[in-house]
């Protein structure tokens, strides 16, 4: 995972996740061209777009996309 991204990267294209709600808080955004070109995927807080960006690999990411759809991190 790096925190870092690479200034000479091209703008992304970002999309708004399906499981961030409509009411403006818990937004985040990631970067599916990246996903298909560079095999990582950027992750950002859409509240903060020119904050720092997460990318991880995209194995790792969907690893994590599929327990969340699994519910594995809903409260209890």
């Amino acid at each position: 995972m790096s925190s870092t991204p690479d200034p000479a990267a091209p703008a992304l294209a970002w999309v708004k996740s399906t499981y961030s709600g409509g009411e403006g808080g818990q937004c985040i955004e990631w970067a599916p061209e990246a996903a298909e070109i560079h095999t990582v995927v950027p992750v950002r807080d859409s509240k903060h777009p020119q904050g720092p960006v997460l990318v991880f690999p995209v194995g790792a990411f969907a690893a994590f996309v599929g327990a969340v759809r699994r519910g594995h991190f809903d409260a209890s």
